[in-house]
């Protein structure tokens, strides 16, 4: 049988139960193994009961200093209820001096109290009884989280001016730096805005003409970290050149609403026919496939005709995007009826180029000329897929050092890497 004696508007804040006749604190604290909060209860006694009702900072103080013992017990461990009992009378009923020295000894969550209104500066003296002066039934989550943000910030030793935070605050990362950033001006001084705005706007120059494209390698939506790279490179320079007071956090929470708005816009477009963005207009146009087969590195084919509606390139890469995985990087385009193709070795950042020399006759194995070359990127692949299906081998040429065998090919690859070898 279990009632509850005593509870704050607050539904977090610990309860007051009686549960077959003994007085219990009861809250609710980490998660099990589904995730669903825990649910904790020690004994008090009644001069406990008697404070927790008149005094709501030494009850969340108290709330404070258990919580680091719920957190102990993990997922499914029990609370040590003797620390629990401990706690009691040093928080409770102890002389402010004395409860001040307390929370200099034990863990506590900090948080917490500043959630409901505790004098962050207090806090940060040691004054904690002091501090719970300011304190609310209500909580402020969002306080909590931007105190515990500058606390690691300032473990980084970076200091904030007015402005870098308006950034943060603009692109909502100031509580969380990993968040997917965006464009939030109602979160900003108004007095700031305009200042806010001349900073993007050096980042919207700084960007202009240059785009992050798909890297159907990595899957549909994914988009080239190459591309990222520059763009990014080109806001941070141009940030800092013309904001050089501007912290490093700030910088970097611009130019990552610059790369997230380029690679969402890509994401949201169709993937290119590339032969028709890329191509020659001096090229012979009888040269361009008709029909084309793409098979993967788990034997599904697809087949493309030059009359389906859509460009070869566009559905090779398509087929790659719903394809490519972690054991599915070798992908093949290939021109059955004149025997030859490319194979892309996405793992390997090379590709090989495939024509068939003699076909095989009474029993005899076929004839083939197979030629390697190293691949710079996601654009390398680009060009070579849109030079083959515009003009087939010949069209290759042009398009990679292409040697003729895998050895070979390997010495080229320790060059590039700046390994020796034989």
């Amino acid at each position: 049988m279990r009632d509850i004696v005593f509870t704050r508007a607050s539904g977090w804040i610990p309860n007051v139960i009686r549960e077959d006749g003994e007085l219990k604190l009861m809250l609710g604290a980490g998660a099990d193994a589904n995730h669903s909060p825990r649910e904790f209860t020690f004994p008090i006694g009644e001069a406990h009961l008697a404070v927790v009702r008149e005094d709501l900072g030494r009850h969340l103080l108290l709330w404070s200093a258990v919580l680091p013992l719920c957190d102990a017990a993990g997922t499914r461990g029990r609370l040590d209820e003797d620390a629990a009992v401990a706690l009691l009378d040093p928080v409770l009923l102890a002389a402010p001096a004395d409860v001040d020295a307390l929370f200099g000894r034990i863990p506590w969550a900090r948080g917490r109290l500043i959630a409901h209104g505790a004098d962050i500066g207090l806090l940060e003296r040691g004054q904690v009884c002091a501090a719970m002066r300011a304190a609310t039934e209500t909580s402020d989550e969002k306080r909590a989280q931007e105190h515990h943000a500058n606390r690691r910030r300032a473990e980084r030793g970076v200091v904030l001016g007015p402005l870098d935070t308006a950034l943060l605050k603009y692109t909502g990362q100031y509580v969380h730096g990993a968040t997917i950033p965006r464009r939030l001006p109602d979160a900003v001084d108004p007095t700031l805005l305009p200042e806010v705005m001349r900073v993007l706007a050096t980042a919207e120059r700084a960007c202009a003409g240059l785009r992050i494209g798909r890297d159907p390698r990595r899957g549909k939506r994914a988009t080239d970290k190459r591309d990222w790279g520059r763009m990014e490179t080109a806001v941070d320079a141009a940030v800092r050149r013309a904001h050089p007071d501007i912290a490093d956090d700030a910088v970097r929470t611009v130019s990552f609403l610059m790369c997230s708005e380029a690679a969402d816009r890509s994401r949201d477009t169709p993937l290119e026919d590339d032969e028709e963005t890329t191509g020659d207009p001096g090229e012979d146009p009888r040269t361009r496939k008709t029909v084309l087969s793409f098979t993967d590195d788990k034997g599904v084919e697809k087949k493309w005709r030059a009359d389906s509606g859509r460009t070869a390139s566009a559905e090779f890469w398509e087929f790659v995007g719903d394809r490519s995985a972690g054991d599915n990087e070798v992908f093949t385009i290939e021109d059955e009826e004149l025997g030859e193709g490319i194979q892309l070795h996405f793992y390997a950042d090379s590709a090989a180029r495939v024509m068939t020399v003699r076909k095989g006759r009474g029993g005899t194995d076929p004839e083939y000329r197979v030629e390697y070359s190293l691949i710079d990127g996601i654009g390398g692949y680009r060009t070579l897929v849109s030079a083959y299906v515009r003009g087939g081998w010949a069209a290759l040429d042009r398009h990679g050092s292409w040697l003729p065998d895998a050895a070979g090919l390997e010495r080229a690859r320790r060059r590039r890497d700046g390994r020796s070898g034989s």
